[in-house]
């Protein structure tokens, strides 16, 4: 069932918590070495459990999973010895420096100083912290903290990283950083990356597969370019300045275009078409020969931010800043597509 190269197989894993809450819901998936994989999903979808469970932190109520072919609740100790974890929250001791830091978590891992003194300085430079390594953490940035945090969970040379939420609350430019040194690991060094994020585009340039999860279930499981495929299409809006035809219903009858529901309004349409370059000339040329006057024009190939609201019917953002209150975000306001008069 699962292909020979999988460094992390997850098997109709559950969690369920006291009332019967199932943080995570029989999900199946795995990873192969090598690959970068990201696992999306808002706010209370069960990302975290889920890494919870993986890196051993959490014990499943049913299912199992496997890290580097060993089960995460026979064989802990063994899953925790190929794994590195960086996690959502900095861990790293303000009043000792970059390197003492280092030295630290090496030691947790029961790597030998002889070993780890020439590791500390390599991923140091790694992380582009060399110069500041004798310097208190105290005096770090927040981008410095993130990076130092990465370095110390790959001082035991681990197979199998675990990322959540790497780059979160880093301006843009850390962040940039933060991806290149991720790259950089997978090309150097073949490491497998579990990655979590709720930053879509980081995703999309980062990962070689992604997981969505929602309410417990994964409910998309493909490629950054699958994912975004399964949108349907292209996106193009149109808006006319006067007609005296009904345009919404000769939009309608061109072969291969999708009006899309409820985005409809004044005199504006949004049109969902297999390829913008195929269609869009053809739409010109139907409304100009109806002597319509076009007023703008806008294309949008998909993305992984259009996939994301598909398939869970929600933004990743818009969920994380209405979590915990059960509000529901209005919808679109419906209106029709029609001339000025």
């Amino acid at each position: 069932m699962y292909s020979e190269d999988a460094v992390v197989i997850v098997d109709r894993l559950e969690k369920v918590y006291s009332g019967d809450v199932r943080a995570v819901d029989s999900i199946s998936f795995e990873v192969g070495r090598g690959a970068i994989f990201g696992f999306l999903g808002p706010n209370g979808a069960g990302k975290t459990t889920t890494i919870s469970i993986l890196t051993t932190q959490t014990m499943p109520t049913g299912g199992r999973a496997e890290v580097l072919g060993y089960d995460v609740v026979k064989e802990p100790s063994k899953v925790r010895k190929g794994i590195g974890l960086v996690p959502q929250e900095l861990t790293v001791d303000d009043e000792l420096t970059g390197r003492e830091n280092m030295e630290l978590q090496g030691s947790l891992y029961g790597v030998p100083y002889s070993d780890a003194k020439g590791r500390i300085d390599e991923l140091l430079d790694l992380v582009k912290l060399a110069d500041s390594a004798d310097r208190y953490v105290k005096t770090y940035s927040g981008g410095m903290k993130k990076r130092l945090e990465l370095a110390e969970g790959l001082i035991h040379r681990p197979e199998v990283l675990f990322l959540d939420e790497p780059t979160l609350g880093l301006d843009v430019q850390t962040r940039t950083s933060m991806w290149e040194h991720i790259n950089k690991l997978k090309r150097e060094t073949n490491m497998t990356i579990f990655l979590t994020t709720h930053y879509l585009e980081e995703a999309d340039a980062l990962c070689d597969r992604i997981g969505i999860i929602d309410h417990g279930r994964i409910i998309a499981l493909d490629t950054p370019e699958g994912l975004k495929k399964a949108v349907g299409g292209d996106v193009i809006e149109i808006e006319v300045v006067e007609c005296e035809d009904d345009i919404l219903e000769m939009i309608r009858n061109m072969t291969d275009v999708v009006l899309v529901d409820g985005a409809c309004t004044d005199n504006r349409a949004r049109i969902k078409v297999p390829d913008s370059g195929v269609a869009l000339p053809k739409i010109l040329t139907s409304l100009i020969d109806r002597d319509v006057q076009v007023a703008s024009v806008m294309v949008r190939k998909p993305s992984l931010d259009q996939a994301f609201l598909e398939f869970t019917g929600r933004d990743l953002r818009d969920e994380e800043s209405t979590s915990g209150n059960n509000k529901k975000e209005p919808g679109p306001r419906k209106g029709r597509f029609h001339r000025r008069r």
